[in-house]
């Protein structure tokens, strides 16, 4: 049997002659292509490494230096090996050119090696496979039968108005007036409250009792002001008509008079105190002081945060409450700098949410930002046409902003397919023909999509319905 044509550098494979002449020192060969080195074997003590990705040269080196110069001796003479494998029909090395090579004993080890690196050398040779490129014939042809499988239907270029159309995301916000953090100006103690976030609020509603000292002596302190107030007036008008007939100096007058001055500047400031705790100074007397207070909501909304509880004591910054009226949200969306310049306010666009993208929001630009930030964007801010209680402040939304309308040349939608990252329509050559043509698109807008180089389509008949089942005829015949 004749030895098979080898790689150059390489020896045949003869495992099993290997195993009848080294069978004491070699215990198994085995490699697997570009991937492992697995040899066991041993030869006087000198056990070889068994690991896939060993160097073997970097462990011959580790033995010492007279294993390593030892190897390097045996490489000289690889061509001597390499001839008596190939000149040999039957691949056996005879027994006398055995026997010379095993006598000295230094070199048992070094040849195992030696063969091993060249089985690994020769299976590092095979040729590699060319990969089949797929070859994609653009005239498809159709038998009768799959005409009408495809129920394919055909149509022409047509003209229509189309807008472009710029896709931009953002989220809902709340004007400031719609937004309310309620705190108590004096501080005190909370007494009670029932409000939890998510709650709806009416405007005027009491919110929260508040308790605290200083509220009884606000009163008290308004009360005795009022009280010498009466007095100072009195005694204001009794000097005014003396003085007049000069029964009393101008000095007794100017000091009764200026006492009555002051006197209602202290009326009128505790005045306001209570007024601004939420007494009303009309209602109150002897009889009504209180000791609590009533915290009421300043608008119509839900309540967003809660952050006392009973018995806490509040300073006169610190927030109890948040509140917000969804009923006048916007949508403030992100415009990058290269597009500010198509955003005006009066424009149009249509906004919807990741979760419901069918359910569309009209909106108008109400307001576009002045100012560019440091990661060039700017924001511009929108109403909503028609509130929807299901949007909420804070809801991230997505939005396309008419820009433009032009007429332009358009297919149904259906009739473009993409394959391999390239948008094709299919042209009827005759009537089981049909030719894939390339075409770069633009716009969509209500199921159909712009065609930005219609010139090579121009009164062909393309087809608008069922393109996707000739895709795939093309598909597979290129597989075949």
């Amino acid at each position: 049997m004749k030895n098979k044509q080898l790689a150059p550098g390489c020896w045949p494979l003869a495992t099993d002659n290997i195993k009848d002449y080294f069978g004491i020192m070699a215990k198994q060969f085995f490699f697997r292509t570009n991937q492992y080195l697995l040899i066991l074997g041993h030869s006087e003590g000198n056990s070889f490494p068994w690991q896939p990705t060993l160097n073997y040269k970097s462990w011959l080196i580790n033995k010492g230096d007279a294993l390593h110069d030892k190897f390097f001796i045996l490489l000289k003479i690889r061509s001597l090996f390499k001839n008596a494998f190939e000149k040999n029909e039957d691949s056996h090395l005879s027994e006398s050119f055995i026997n010379c090579i095993t006598t000295n004993n230094n070199i048992k080890t070094v040849l195992l090696l030696v063969i091993a690196t060249t089985f690994i050398a020769c299976g590092n040779s095979k040729p590699a496979e060319k990969e089949a490129a797929t070859v994609v014939e653009t005239v498809v042809n159709l038998t009768n039968d799959q005409l009408k499988n495809a129920n394919i239907g055909l149509g022409k270029l047509e003209q229509k108005t189309v807008s472009s159309i710029l896709k931009v995301n953002g989220k809902i916000d709340v004007p400031p007036q719609n937004m309310v953090s309620v705190s108590v100006p004096l501080g005190g103690y909370l007494k009670s409250t029932k409000l939890l976030p998510g709650m709806h609020v009416n405007k005027g509603e009491v919110i929260a009792v508040m308790e605290d000292q200083q509220y009884i002596q606000i009163q008290q302190d308004y009360l005795m002001a009022k009280a010498k107030l009466v007095y100072s007036t009195s005694e204001y008008n009794r000097q005014k008509e003396l003085n007049l007939s000069k029964a009393s100096s101008d000095k007794v007058f100017q000091q009764t008079e200026a006492e009555f001055s002051t006197q209602k500047i202290m009326v009128k400031a505790l005045s306001e105190k209570l007024k601004l705790i939420g007494i009303n100074p009309e209602k109150i007397n002897e009889n009504t002081i209180s000791k609590s207070i009533n915290v009421y909501s300043p608008i119509n909304g839900f309540v967003t945060l809660v952050n006392v509880n009973i018995g806490k004591y509040t300073q006169p910054s610190e927030v109890l409450f948040e509140l917000v009226n969804p009923t006048d949200i916007h949508l403030a969306l992100t415009i990058f700098e290269k597009d500010l310049g198509q955003i005006a306010i009066g424009q149009k666009l249509l906004a919807y949410t990741n979760n419901k993208p069918n359910v569309k929001h009209p909106c108008e630009i109400i307001l576009v930002g002045q100012t560019i930030s440091s990661d060039r964007i700017t924001e511009v801010h929108c109403h909503f046409l028609d509130y929807d209680k299901t949007l909420l402040p804070g809801m991230y939304m997505n939005a396309e902003i008419e820009l433009k309308k032009n007429d332009a040349f358009v297919l149904p939608e259906d009739a473009i397919v993409r394959f391999e990252n390239i948008q094709y329509v299919f042209v009827e050559k005759d009537k089981n023909n049909f030719e894939m043509v390339p075409v770069t698109t633009g716009s969509v807008e209500k199921g159909f999509i712009e065609i930005l180089d219609a010139e090579k389509l121009v009164a062909k008949n393309i087809v608008t319905k069922g393109a996707y089942s000739i895709l795939m005829k093309t598909k597979n015949k290129s597989e075949e």
